[in-house]
């Protein structure tokens, strides 16, 4: 069901005033009476458009990744929460009523799992949730065991507390970094209390190990791949070892989502004590997901120091940020996977809908069909659950041009029951949505094989003598968003450099080096392309004879016309009815296979739908009427056509710079290399001073 709307009341930040933490314009005064409003809950917040959705993250509540054509789903911590929603005008369902009840379920289900099974499904066979000292124990366990197959790494930077970000990289000859492999980076616990993220992401390196996998043997020796379990080291390890409090208040440490930084716009009296033991509580520090410099300050992170989506003071300033950034920026990552959780989502970029489809849509969301096609996700691009900006593999992607994506595990909470949230959606187990196709385990090795795709990345080729080292690198500035500000101004977007450089080592004959492509995706320009046929005539779409009950439904099918006759960029669903806005019809489309493709279910009169690119082929449209559809207010429906965006395409080209040093660091030999992606490009010999390559 969904509640009816509430009409605009004061905001409420009692909660936030009592521990000194309230923003900018926000007014103290006491909620409305109403008992559930004190409790935790998770709601749906009725939101059918990206644009809806990108409106409820903007009001500064714990928006979880968890969202889809209907709405988003918002854990409310008490009665200001609530308060801020209904001023906001907003509709929403209850979807978990005391979320403090389900996280003491889930602990007593934890306990009872560990204790009744000696071993699970999992590659490790591992029971319970790892601590931090667990996964660091069992990475350098790892490394005893498999000396010529894992290299401990230790990321450039410690975190904000001076702990080392722990890692392994895993392949043939691991020692030997400069070896041309293309890589293959998985990493878990940017946000502190998603558990699951590491889980899946260590159990992957015992797959490669241990499982006696038939492909283990082609990916050891064809990719490297880095695992990096934890990110954020310091609330991590903060959020697994608290005392489980289980009320998400702002001392509940279990829920920590941020680092341990102390922004410059934290006042004085929130700066003191330790991140585990201070007045802020929980709510101290930066989002790491939200700093990354790529189109950092723009929609879907917070300028709001206590907020759980806070940026951070600046693009790149947090020192964990900066370790995965200086790595990513030394290695060939064609492929990564950050994890996190919920939402049962395989997200591409772009992470903001104004930045428009990659110039690899076409690649990039096919890759994801392939991962999805076994963890039985949805396979979306990031703004299609809301604007974000400062995420990681936006910036990687458009910065490097290795292909990024974000996982976001199952659907029951932060860190569910360890049972299904982790057993079951790595194994591929029932009741996850994996179930029987494989689940995250074989996306995972999907990722892997795309990593080290020749069509995926681009390939450098040649005969390099001994003793020699070859480095490709590249310099540049990029820019940030404009800085959103308080009051909804922005300020000037902030510049930022990159250094991009990576090594093979000569070993006096014959190399073939995995390279990301030498021109960014960000040069490139932006996805889009030229009509090849007219736009299909707009349509009536049928009405059904007969109106269904309030609360029902009935449907209409239409048919789409596409190539060779024509070339729909988009399809437009337009319905109304007669009653204005007393009355609420809502729509969902339907593709053959039954996938859900578009919806109107706001309020509005009247609802307006529109799908990309739609597929030809015959769709059903499910008209509910919601509220007050009879025989006099009864619906009428038209769908247009618009061609598609053309290409922006700029035409400019950016080269690898090619160095090759001897021993003794003296450089023989320098040259320019233009490399696109699925390209192989010989070099000849490139350490010979005015030689041509062949």
């Amino acid at each position: 069901m969904r509640i009816t709307r509430v009409g605009p009341g004061v905001v409420s930040a009692v909660a936030l005033v009592a521990a000194g933490l309230a923003g900018a314009g926000v007014a103290a005064a006491a909620p409305q009476p109403n008992a559930q409003d004190d409790k935790v809950q998770i709601v749906t917040v009725h939101a059918a458009t990206q644009k809806e959705r990108s409106a409820v993250d903007a009001l500064g509540l714990d928006t979880t990744e968890h969202a889809d054509e209907h709405g988003v789903d918002v854990v409310l911590h008490g009665a200001g929460d609530v308060a801020r929603l209904r001023a906001a005008g907003k509709k929403w369902t209850v979807k978990v009523a005391d979320l403090a009840a389900v996280e003491r379920a889930n602990a007593k289900k934890d306990k009872a799992y560990a204790a009744s099974v000696a071993s699970s499904q999992l590659p490790s066979g591992r029971t319970s949730y790892r601590t931090l000292a667990d996964y660091n124990a069992e990475m350098a366990a790892l490394a005893r065991k498999y000396p010529t197959k894992v290299k401990p790494l230790t990321l450039a930077n410690p975190s904000v507390l001076g702990k080392p970000i722990n890692g392994i990289e895993i392949t043939d000859g691991a020692a030997n970094t400069a070896d041309g492999k293309p890589v293959f980076l998985m990493m878990g616990a940017h946000h502190a209390r998603e558990w699951p993220s590491s889980e899946h992401s260590m159990e992957f390196a015992y797959d490669l190990l241990e499982s006696g996998d038939a492909r283990n043997a082609a990916i050891l020796k064809g990719v490297r791949t880095i695992v990096v379990p934890v990110v954020n080291v310091d609330g991590f390890q903060i959020s697994r070892s608290a005392a489980p409090l289980g009320d998400f208040s702002t001392f509940d440490y279990e829920m920590k989502r941020k680092n341990c930084s102390i922004s410059t716009k934290t006042p004085a009296q929130y700066t003191t004590g330790t991140c585990d033991n201070n007045l802020a509580g929980r709510l101290r520090g930066t989002d790491p997901n939200r700093n990354y410099p790529g189109f950092w300050g723009g929609p879907g992170a917070s300028f709001t120091w206590s907020s759980d989506t806070y940026r951070g003071d600046g693009p790149g300033s947090e020192p964990e940020v900066d370790a995965v950034r200086k790595l990513i920026s030394s290695r060939q990552v064609t492929a990564l996977i950050t994890n996190h959780t919920y939402s049962n989502l395989v997200l591409r970029p772009p992470s903001l809908a104004s930045t428009g489809f990659s110039p690899d849509e076409i690649q990039y969301r096919a890759l994801g069909a392939d991962f999805a096609s076994h963890n039985g996700y949805s396979n979306i691009p990031s703004f299609g659950l809301y604007d974000t900006s400062g995420s990681v593999e936006d910036w990687s992607y458009w910065n490097t041009g290795g292909y990024g994506f974000t996982f976001e595990i199952g659907t029951e909470g932060f860190h569910p029951p360890y049972e299904t949230g982790v057993v079951a959606e790595y194994a591929g187990l029932a009741p996850a949505a994996g179930a029987g196709k494989g689940g995250n385990r074989e996306a995972y090795y999907r990722a892997a094989a795309a990593a080290m795709d020749k069509g995926m990345h681009s390939t450098i080729t040649g005969k390099a003598p001994a003793n020699t080292t070859l480095t490709v690198r590249k310099t540049y500035q990029g820019m940030t968003s404009p800085v959103l500000q308080p009051g909804g101004t922005t300020s000037p977007p902030i510049p930022y450099t990159d250094v991009l450089s990576s090594s093979l080592a000569g070993k006096g004959g014959s190399f073939s080096w995995a390279v990301n492509p030498s021109t960014r995706p960000l040069v490139v320009g932006r996805y889009g392309r030229d009509p090849v046929a007219p736009t299909a005539p707009s349509q009536t779409i049928a009405n059904p004879a007969g109106v269904p009950a309030v609360g029902a439904s009935e449907f209409s099918n239409v048919t789409i016309q596409g190539l060779p006759t024509y070339d729909n960029g988009k399809v437009v669903f337009n319905f109304s009815w007669p009653g204005g806005t007393a009355v609420d019809w809502d729509f969902y489309i339907y593709d053959a296979a039954g996938n859900q493709v578009a919806s109107a279910a706001t309020a509005d009169n009247p609802e307006t739908a529109t799908a990309l690119d739609p597929v030809p082929g015959g769709y059903r449209i499910e008209a509910n009427n919601y509220d007050g559809g009879s025989t006099s207010t009864d619906w009428s429906g038209t769908m247009s056509f618009l061609p598609p965006d053309p290409a922006i395409v700029t035409g400019v080209k950016e080269a690898w710079n090619l160095t090759c040093t001897s021993t003794k660091g003296k450089v023989l030999s320098t040259r320019s290399v233009i490399v696109d992606r699925g390209q192989s490009v010989d070099v000849g010999n490139p350490c010979n001073r005015g030689k041509n390559p062949r």
